[in-house]
């Protein structure tokens, strides 16, 4: 371990202990940043769909470095994709000014070029837009979703093997999604696209956010295939693979959970209906934070896996997580099955 000055919020500085595999892909990435810029690469902003309330935003993108005129400025993140996304430059802590409400916020990325920020805003309920630019870049332009201050009920879902059908064994899907995903390359699972958007449309403005362990490097293809397959729209909640300051690899569970309570501070007011499947640990999450935060759930909605997906899945969960809590549970092996029972539940 060694300890080491790193920015914090606000620009301030932090002493933070890191890895040695985080000490290895910081040298790593410092000699490719200067290698890139050198043959003229110049800092380029990804941008995610953000999220907030009328008085607060959560602010997501990447900084990549990218050859000049390389990616067209209305939608860089539709060329960034597969084993290309994987081999991407990041631009460690780079300064992002976004232009909010007419007003103009500086952010800062983190040390894999992921901006993550939230800032203080005024804007009217629905779907708006941001811009973002770093460095010399471009102007690019990101969709953001204001829940509106009167809804109560929102949602929370999980993607692999609850609204998309991945048939590979858990310890390969992390590879897959990275090297090999194309939106083409996955089925949906039935009925799962209906069921959504039944409950968003329930009232104008319901927020719905996608939760997974996936890399951010495949948020693109992510985004094109819940369009494709008429999923609502709305935001995506993925993380930075990679050595931290004190693992070698980053918790796809702690992301999950440490992502929950933040939304739950985040919309004290709002109950969500949390989906996802019987694959091991959506149930033991979930569970978790219903237990800890029961006002802050309306339902838990899980998929029950086939036995051949379970089988590649690792097992189901051993379904005791939720014998602590009092909030509904509800299983089925499609959306439809679903879909009835949170219609006896009055969700919508």
């Amino acid at each position: 371990m060694r300890t080491r000055q790193q920015p914090g919020p606000g620009g301030s500085k932090t002493a933070v202990t890191l890895h040695r595999a985080a000490r290895i892909d910081d040298a790593w990435l410092d000699w490719r940043a200067r290698r890139g810029r050198k043959r003229g690469m110049v800092a380029t902003v990804i941008p995610f769909t953000g999220y907030g309330s009328t008085t607060l935003l959560r602010v997501l993108a990447r900084v990549l470095l990218t050859k000049p005129d390389a990616l067209p400025a209305a939608a860089p993140s539709q060329r960034v994709r597969g084993w290309r996304s994987f081999t991407s430059i990041p631009v460690v802590y780079a300064s992002v000014t976004v232009v909010a409400g007419g007003k103009s916020y500086e952010v800062q990325a983190d040390r894999g070029g992921v901006v993550d920020a939230e800032i203080t805003v005024s804007l009217e309920p629905g779907w708006q837009q941001i811009t973002l630019r770093s460095e010399d870049s471009r102007p690019v332009v990101a969709n953001v979703f204001i829940a509106d201050p009167s809804v109560r009920v929102g949602v929370i879902s999980d993607i692999d093997d609850t609204v998309m059908v991945t048939a590979l064994p858990r310890p390969l899907l992390a590879a897959w999604n990275t090297f090999v995903l194309d939106e083409h390359a996955r089925t949906p699972v039935p009925g799962m696209a209906v069921l959504l958007e039944r409950v968003v449309r329930r009232q104008e403005g319901t927020p719905i956010i996608y939760l997974s362990t996936g890399a951010w490097n495949v948020a693109p293809t992510l985004s094109r295939f819940l369009h494709r397959h008429l999923y609502p729209t709305g935001p995506l909640l993925l993380t930075d693979w990679g050595p931290t300051h004190d693992r070698f690899f980053r918790s796809g569970r702690q992301h999950k959970a440490d992502n929950l309570r933040r939304l739950a501070a985040e919309f004290p007011d709002v109950r969500w209906l949390l989906v996802g499947d019987d694959g091991q640990h959506d149930e033991e999450i979930y569970g978790s934070f219903a237990e800890e935060h029961p006002d802050n759930v309306a339902a838990i909605a899980i998929r029950q896996l086939s036995v051949p997906e379970a089988v590649l899945a690792g097992g189901r969960s051993k379904g005791e997580e939720h014998g602590k809590t009092t909030v509904p549970w509800i299983y089925a092996p499609d959306g439809a099955g679903l879909l009835e029972q949170l219609e006896e539940l009055g969700l919508v």
